[in-house]
């Protein structure tokens, strides 16, 4: 931070405070560079940053003055080009506002409020860098993302997704996220070294970087050895195809070739195969507009009707306050059909 040296006078003789002028602490890089480059400086954990570099990539085109690409066309479109200067365009404000009303009305308000979060913590990371100065976001307002109370699975849908016929992969993937109700990131970024099956455990870094351990069950247990078979190393849930040139090393498996399933991926194929669980009256015409549902969300809401203390709900969920775990505390839709039941007076006397 450098401040100009006073060289003038005020109206009545007072000294005028010149405004804080930030020095770059080097060179603007391009935009894609900028995305790599906070995403290490600025901490971000593991299994945050892929979410944070979809959409940052999604904001790229947006940032450019370019519709971002939606469904199947997002999946391997190459970002813009353009300097991460080129944020203070005067004129980008106005452009920006548009792009991002046009998208936020194709999608749901909390994907809207997380991207649009994402983005001003990036463009506040690279204004202390001294790459920009201003916030084309700073007339974009949150979406109003009233609370949807079906999100859990029903104890039916729950037992029609293990019927399902589906790849050993999703199998597991999903078998270990209801078991352990652990996020789908934390998931997807495990790799064969950090699991310990006999204690049906695995070693994780969970959001905010912290390193913590999830827990599963049996179904998990009889699942992982098909999985890993011979590997020893790398990611545990691996796409079906060779990596492509120029993936992370991190990310693929050297005993395979294959790289790491992506969040984007796995949310595709999930949402493919439950939209009709979470709507058993739609038609198979119908499945485009129905959305899947998170079995963490399930995991944590049969806990809580089962009489889990809120201490053991904070642990498994690895929430930080209390108030984190109200969405997840609700009676689910089988609970209160079962309350309602046992309250019926002419149900009890027809006993």
């Amino acid at each position: 931070m450098a401040i100009e040296p006073v060289t003038e006078l005020g109206s009545g003789g007072a000294l005028r405070v010149p405004r804080a002028r930030v020095v770059p602490l080097s060179a603007p890089p391009s935009y894609t560079a900028a995305v790599e480059r906070y995403l290490t400086g600025a901490g971000i954990a593991k299994s945050s940053a892929r979410i944070y570099r979809i959409s940052l990539t999604t904001w790229g085109w947006m940032l450019a003055g370019e519709p971002a690409p939606t469904g199947p066309a997002r999946r391997g479109a190459k970002p813009p080009v353009f300097p991460v200067a080129a944020i203070d365009n005067p004129a980008l404000p106005e452009v920006l506002a548009e792009l991002a009303a046009a998208r936020a009305d194709a999608m749901d308000a909390d994907t809207v409020n997380r991207e649009l979060s994402i983005a001003r913590k990036a463009i506040g990371w690279w204004q202390r860098q001294g790459w920009i100065e201003g916030d084309p976001t700073i007339g974009i307002e949150r979406r109003p993302a009233p609370p949807d109370r079906t999100k859990a699975l029903a104890e039916n849908q729950i037992a029609a997704l293990w019927r399902l016929d589906v790849a050993l992969r999703e199998k597991t993937c999903w078998k270990m996220l209801y078991e352990s109700a652990a996020r789908a990131d934390e998931v997807l970024c495990l790799n064969v070294e950090d699991l310990y099956p006999q204690d049906k455990r695995g070693r994780i870094t969970a959001k905010g970087g912290a390193i913590e351990w999830i827990h599963w069950q049996s179904g998990t247990a009889q699942l992982l050895p098909r999985l890993i078979a011979r590997r020893t190393r790398g990611p545990l849930f691996l796409t079906d195809r060779k990596a492509p040139a120029g993936t992370p090393t991190l990310d693929v498996g050297s005993e395979t070739g294959r790289a790491r399933l992506s969040y984007r991926r796995a949310e595709e194929i999930f949402e493919e195969n439950t939209r009709l669980l979470a709507n058993p009256l739609a038609s198979p015409e119908d499945i485009e507009d129905l959305n899947g549902h998170r079995l963490r969300h399930s995991a944590l809401t049969r806990d809580a009707e089962g009489g889990t203390s809120t201490s053991m709900l904070l642990a498994r969920s690895r929430h930080a306050s209390v108030r984190s775990l109200e969405r997840y505390a609700r009676p689910g839709v089988d609970a209160v059909a079962r309350h309602v039941a046992e309250r019926d007076p002419a149900a009890r006397r027809k006993h």
